[in-house]
């Protein structure tokens, strides 16, 4: 695909020609010293421009006084001066017609109102000349393949990447060189690292989107406090998973305290977390909680092996750790299924004390016969089929008088399954670690984090493999009203949009609301009907099990002055007498609109299971009826749906089809509508449907 203005901005931010750092240093250990310091060092080959107006030379090379006394035209300059001095920098480079600046300088939006207004000139300075700006308050950026240095991070002084196929994008500078120094530390082969800092102008996904294409990068580590702009990261994320290149995120501000400290520190919006958990997976990218556990999936993913449908067959010369690693699987949800019958028998047959069910036990009998590892091998991976597996030799791996042996068996089994993806955990010596990782077996000492890095390479395999589009329902786009409308409204709305909601009538007297109860068919549900009143039981405002006229007549007398007394204010429209449904499964089916993603479908089971379990599904809309009922089917409450302990099956057919046209509802509807909330929701017995028996409509505030 040609290059875009945005592509060719970054390319000239990471593959420059020539850069200018304004506000050079001579000395090397100063913010505007270290990036030419590091350039130097590591034989840079583009033009180096310092610009200080006090010394003639800086480190040796030629200084200018100004951008405009620049002999030529700099693809990309280093701006590393107070905020008094970037602003007319960045102007002067924008004349000269200079493509990308990285911004070192902080004391902007990070500091408050003052500090966004002066950010905004910023911006806007860059927009008039058409530059493209990273930072301010950035750490700036490297190139480990081309020698670029666009960073002032102290970690270069304990060494230099070795080039290789991770790229890292990270807001946080600080934690994003720590990223780096951790990686480097590890030997992990790099190919850049970028910290965007207070994202005025280019975001972490914008980056995500360049290494997409960056025939340099294979795989693509990013930490993130807040996803500022939703739209251009998820196509960010998207283009790399068409690409078939992982995608590994920390993104933090899990805690209320964590995204307040987000706040102030990148002053960037952190969003629902429930909601980013549910979207990355949805688009494929692997949420990483540690650090450790980010570099240990980036690391294995370098294998490129992407298992779709991912199985786990472990090998192991200790029991103790089949059984730890058979918990760790459990509990991220990486299948173990048994050997077969006749795979069991004949491994027992060759070795009687075995146990080989999975974990596949050898036993330490392997010290004495070092082939049982490419029978024991062979049978898991032909036979159990396994698309990954755990080889677990301990300190054995690591014994001078096992490890050439042990590595001619596994280099043969490696040989026979080449597209299966092998780890091992073993205790060794780093030159011992060398040849296995290349014999192509990525080495853990921990088998609980391998087992987490191999979960990943499957999620990564169903994300890369090809899906068919979701097929949406027909949903008409429908002209949202002014301000919230009432119970009765937002079902009229609804039942346009083909969602079923229980047969009701709206009555505006005690005597229509007998003559209704009486044709709807006792018993009936009564409700306060008003758009200012939208938490009706909290004002004892829902009358339930109404048995007769009489009782009709009565509530209506009670609703209305109920109402009247707890919301004196309120438009009272009259009573809302509804069929009282019963029977089926009471469920809640939502919308709540994310300030970074849109709208965002909820599912689940009604009373404790959300309440108190929080047992929900989430899907950022719109989405097709198998993808809603695969959300339906994801709770851990879906048996009582399915017809847990002998109840009937519900009408999941109905849920999903009613899910899915509420999310292309919302999808239609725009930024005007802030929620919707249909609770309860009756999920009738299997071919008898499902209804809303309540339905709450918000507008957005700013609609209007």
């Amino acid at each position: 695909m040609p290059q875009s203005e945005a592509d060719t901005a970054l390319s000239a931010m990471l593959r420059p020609r020539s850069v200018a750092v304004i506000g050079a240093s001579e000395d090397a250990s100063r913010i505007g010293g270290r990036p030419i310091a590091a350039m130097l060092e590591r034989g840079f080959q583009g033009a180096i421009l310092p610009v200080n107006p006090k010394r003639d030379r800086v480190q040796g090379l030629p200084a200018f006084a100004s951008v405009a006394e620049l002999p030529e035209t700099p693809d990309v300059a280093i701006i590393a001066v107070p905020p008094a001095l970037a602003e007319p920098a960045l102007r002067d480079l924008g004349a000269r017609g200079t493509r990308a600046a990285i911004l070192f300088t902080a004391g902007y939006a990070e500091m408050g109102a003052a500090g966004a207004e002066a950010q905004a000139r910023l911006l806007g300075i860059a927009r008039e000349h058409g530059m493209r700006l990273l930072g301010p308050n950035s750490l700036g950026l490297l190139n480990a393949a081309n020698g670029f240095y666009g960073t002032f991070t102290s970690s270069l002084e304990r060494g230099y990447p070795t080039p290789g196929p991770i790229g890292i994008a990270s807001q946080s500078g600080a934690y994003g060189m720590h990223l780096f120094s951790m990686a480097r530390d590890w030997g992990l082969g790099l190919s850049c690292s970028i910290t965007t800092g207070n994202e005025a102008d280019l975001t972490v996904g914008d980056f995500i989107a360049w290494m997409a294409e960056d025939p340099q990068t294979e795989v693509i580590a990013a930490y993130s406090e807040g996803i500022r702009d939703g739209t251009r990261f998820l196509a960010a994320v998207e283009l790399a998973r068409r690409n078939r290149k992982p995608v590994v995120m920390m993104k933090v501000g899990r805690s209320a305290l964590g995204r307040a400290a987000a706040q102030s520190h990148t002053a960037s919006l952190a969003g629902d977390d429930a909601v980013t958990d549910a979207v990355l997976a949805e688009h494929g990218v692997v949420r990483a909680r540690t650090t450790d556990e980010l570099l240990d999936i980036a690391r294995l993913a370098t294998r490129r092996i992407y298992p779709v449908g991912n199985t786990l067959g472990v090998l192991t010369v200790s029991g103790g750790a089949g059984v730890l690693v058979s918990d760790a699987a459990e509990a991220v949800g990486l299948p173990m299924p048994p050997m077969p019958e006749a795979a069991q028998a004949a491994l027992r047959a060759d070795l009687p004390f075995c146990a080989p069910q999975n974990p596949v036990d050898c036993t330490a009998q392997v010290l004495n016969d070092l082939s049982l590892v490419s029978r024991f091998g062979e049978a898991m991976l032909g036979e159990g089929g396994y698309r990954s597996a755990l080889l677990f030799f301990t300190h054995a791996g690591g014994a001078p008088s096992i490890t050439p042996r042990l590595r001619e068996q596994l280099r043969a089994l490696r040989g026979r399954y080449p597209d299966r993806l092998l780890v091992l955990s073993a205790l060794a010596d780093p030159p011992q670690l060398r040849q296995f990782e290349e014999d192509g077996f990525t080495v853990f000492a921990d088998p609980s984090r391998a087992v987490v890095a191999i979960h990943a390479m499957g999620r990564f395999g169903d994300a890369f493999a090809d899906a068919p589009p979701p097929v949406l329902p027909e949903v008409p786009a429908l002209p949202l009203p002014a301000t919230t409308p009432s119970e009765a409204e937002a079902k009229r709305l609804l039942a346009a949009a083909g969602i079923a909601t229980a047969p009701e009538r709206v009555c505006a007297d005690a005597g229509a609301a007998a003559e209704a109860a009486q044709a709807l068919g006792f018993p009936v549900v009564m409700k306060i009907l008003s758009p200012d009143i939208l938490h009706k039981s909290e004002i004892g405002g829902v009358l339930l099990n109404v048995a007769d006229a009489a009782a009709a007549r009565e509530g209506f007398a009670l609703l209305m002055r109920r109402a009247a007394e707890a919301a004196p204010q309120a438009r009272l429209e009259g009573v809302l007498v509804a069929k009282q449904l019963s029977g089926g499964v009471e469920c809640i089916l939502g919308i709540n609109r994310d300030p970074v993603f849109g709208p965002v479908a909820v599912f689940g089971l009604g009373g404790i299971f959300v309440e108190v379990l929080r047992d929900v599904a989430l899907r950022r809309c719109p989405f097709g009826e198998a993808e809603a009922e695969a959300m339906i089917r994801s709770i851990r409450g879906a048996p009582l749906l399915l017809g847990a302990r002998g109840r009937p099956p519900a009408d999941i057919a109905a849920l999903a089809q009613m899910l899915s046209r509420l999310s292309v509802l919302a999808h239609r509807a725009g930024p005007g509508l802030a929620a919707i909330d249909l609770n309860p929701v009756f999920a009738m017995p299997a071919g008898e449907g499902a209804f809303a028996a309540d339905a709450v409509i918000e507008i957005a505030e700013h609609a209007s």
